[in-house]
């Protein structure tokens, strides 16, 4: 499996991110669809708004959080978005993307575990 690196969609796109997917189930605020730079927006892998509204903010519910997360990525949609990204992860390095300020707890980091976890 190819690198799976992680970056604020805030930050400037780089040569070295590969493919740029966003994660988010939301645009994220104040970026231009045409200066985000990104190259594939996965909605259905993200976790649902009613997970993200309950957790939003609360580092000290990272497990619970992750725990939730992970069964939503059982669903057949979430299930589609993964096979999609599994696939460009075979053609070289992924960049995944997200807007939570928290670079530490955010889904992205949960599905790079997840990914890593389920190859």
């Amino acid at each position: 499996m190819a690198k799976i690196m992680l970056k604020r969609v805030y930050e400037p796109a780089a040569e070295t991110d590969g493919t740029r997917i966003l994660v988010d189930r939301l645009w994220p605020r104040g970026i231009a669809k045409e200066k985000a730079g990104i190259d594939l927006w996965l909605k259905d892998i993200a976790p649902s708004d009613a997970l993200r509204k309950r957790f939003h903010g609360k580092p000290e519910d990272w497990e619970e959080f992750r725990a939730a997360y992970f069964a939503e990525l059982a669903t057949p949609a979430a299930q589609a978005a993964a096979e999609a990204l599994r696939r460009h992860l075979d053609d070289g390095p992924v960049t995944l993307l997200y807007a939570a300020r928290d670079e530490q707890h955010n889904n992205a980091v949960a599905l790079r575990g997840w990914l890593a976890d389920n190859a």
